[in-house]
């Protein structure tokens, strides 16, 4: 396989392919300069200059981890040429981009999965169990939040803020919709028509770019910022579901806070992210915390927990047990297994593609508007 994309995240995927076994033969970074220095860095023997370098090769599968705007023409080019693909959300820049790529994914055939990475924590597997089970009951609210503080400082910056690079929502296309996906996945349902209203905090930043979630601060001159800080949606589901959620990379304090309830008619389940080994179940008479544990809960729950209980798995496990799940798709592809369940692919990539749509629509019109798929 290869990887497209050397900044922090192509890292992430790198450390998830080795570790599921993959031979990583190839890197494309921002210049061919840069792809020869990582390649030596990396151990590996080619060093891409072009996409077309890529497209001409031999290699199995790609990691697409380059910026947002790239992300469409790399992946249907890729699974065109028959390569298998794994690729960096958003899905495309906007709605029209990625119901091209999930239409050519379909036509090819071939393997093409995102990393809605959270999906993969096993307790979010235990949480989807429960909710979809009798004895939570019928679900009534869904609601929560993804807060962030990685832009607080006015003169941080990152290629996400432009939106040639980054595509016309921020916050919310790049962290609202892991969150909308994972409301969705957890419960079977989903959002139907919404309103939303967004803001701009920080009126100007830098004109440089930066690696993304860095702290380090730009002495670039300052330009206009047209991309949102944070977001806020209430919504209604296909089941006729009430839900909301605040969306921001301004709260202070808040890394990567990640928080979902749903309220049953019977119980109520919270997952927090920043605390991702247990969840909390609530009870009109009492509530307590589910801790992680392979030796209990779903079957799903105990595939994923690969440490015992009280040895804690973040988001680097999780990260891994997205690439490997999607190496077993292209396994079960050419014959040898089955798909996993609960992977994603470039379907729900199209479907979070309507969902912030159909939010940047509704912030324009100060309206309820239907998410069109």
């Amino acid at each position: 396989m290869a990887i497209l994309g050397a900044g922090m995240i192509g890292e992430v995927h790198r450390r998830a392919a080795l570790l599921a076994g993959a031979e990583i033969v190839g890197v494309m970074a921002s210049t061919p300069e840069r792809s020869a220095a990582v390649a030596t860095a990396w151990g590996v023997e080619q060093a891409y200059g072009s996409i077309d370098d890529v497209l001409a090769s031999d290699v199995e599968i790609a990691h697409i981890c380059t910026p947002n705007s790239s992300h469409v023409p790399y992946a249907t080019a890729l699974m065109e040429s028959g390569k298998h693909v794994l690729c960096e959300k958003p899905l495309g820049v906007g709605l029209a981009d990625a119901r091209h790529a999930a239409e050519v994914a379909e036509r090819t055939g071939m393997v093409n999965t995102m990393p809605f990475a959270y999906r993969f924590h096993p307790m979010v597997r235990e949480l989807r169990a429960r909710v979809q089970s009798a004895e939570f009951g019928a679900v009534n609210l869904m609601h929560g939040s993804y807060l962030q503080d990685w832009l607080l400082n006015p003169r941080a910056t990152s290629w996400r803020v432009d939106p040639a690079a980054g595509g016309p929502s921020r916050a919310f296309g790049d962290i609202g919709s892991h969150w909308c996906d994972l409301v969705e996945w957890v419960t079977g349902d989903r959002i139907a028509e919404l309103v939303s209203t967004t803001s701009i905090t920080v009126k100007q930043r830098p004109a440089a770019t930066a690696a993304s979630f860095s702290a380090v601060a730009s002495d670039a001159p300052l330009i206009d910022v047209t991309t949102e800080d944070s977001a806020l949606i209430m919504f209604r589901t296909a089941k006729d579901v009430a839900g909301s959620a605040v969306i921001s990379q301004l709260s202070a304090g808040r890394k990567n806070r990640l928080w979902i309830e749903v309220d049953g008619m019977h119980q109520s389940a919270v997952f927090d992210q920043e605390q991702p080994e247990r969840l909390w179940i609530g009870e009109d008479t009492a509530s307590h915390l589910l801790v992680r544990d392979p030796n209990q809960g779903s079957a799903e729950q105990r595939r994923l927990a690969t440490l015992p209980a009280g040895h804690a798995q973040g988001y680097a496990q999780c990260f891994e047990a997205y690439v490997a799940d999607s190496y077993a798709a292209v396994d079960a592809y050419q014959g040898r297994g089955e798909v996993p369940d609960g992977l994603p692919t470039f379907t729900d990539g199209a479907r979070a593609a309507a969902i912030c749509d159909a939010m940047l629509r509704s912030a324009v019109s100060r309206t309820w508007v239907t998410v069109e798929g």
